[in-house]
């Protein structure tokens, strides 16, 4: 029996996993560097900046949603995803220059509005090219891709920062992402021209 995954949903479980590896190193650290490292950065202020992201990303995505939906086929929902993945990428090398609290809010609210970008596009393109009959083992795949990526990205994260330090960290967080983002890729060629269509069959029987 061959696993029913197409080269789309590889390469956007495979771009989704080096995301979460990048950004799971410093998701359980970042609270240190702000208080630590951060003029006017505190607990309390933390906590304000991870609202400043979720608020942004989860208002704002709604809206991109939408749009693209709303438009003919995939490429626009291709170039949201890669610009919003461009810029939500680079926003790790922005935190090596910051050092007012105010610096920090600014990176979060646009990396905010990035990911609002990134995630409804992504969604819509895995969901798609999910081959029929094997949409449960499609999500759960990548699934545990990205808890297997910030689990062990976590792990590592206080480790490395002792080590390298901040600004490596986030080099580092910085090449991962882009790296999830230029693999993005590889699906140009598949992106679809049409609103809708039929899923994509492939029996459990067949070979990929």
């Amino acid at each position: 029996m061959k696993i029913g995954l197409n080269k789309v949903i590889k390469v956007l479980i495979t771009s989704d996993f080096l995301l979460q590896a990048g950004w799971g190193l410093i998701g359980p650290i970042f609270a240190i560097f702000i208080t630590r490292h951060i003029n006017g950065g505190s607990v309390a202020v933390v906590g304000f900046i991870s609202a400043t992201y979720w608020v942004t990303k989860s208002v704002s995505q709604l809206f991109i949603g939408h749009f693209v939906d709303a438009k003919k086929g995939e490429q626009d929902d291709f170039k949201f995803l890669i610009g919003g993945m461009f810029i939500a990428n680079l926003i790790p090398l922005g935190y090596l220059f910051s050092t007012e609290i105010v610096h920090i809010f600014i990176l979060e609210f646009i990396r905010g509005l990035a990911m609002a970008c990134v995630l409804p596009c992504w969604a819509g393109i895995f969901t798609r090219h999910i081959n029929k009959g094997w949409e449960a083992f499609s999500w759960s795949i990548d699934s545990t891709g990205i808890g297997l990526a910030f689990g062990l990205a976590a792990a590592l994260g206080g480790f490395f920062a002792t080590i390298l330090g901040f600004e490596s960290l986030f080099v580092l967080v910085a090449i991962l992402g882009l790296s999830s983002t230029f693999i993005l890729f590889l699906i140009k060629k598949n992106l679809l021209k049409k609103n809708h269509f039929p899923p994509t069959t492939l029996s459990k029987e067949e070979p990929f």
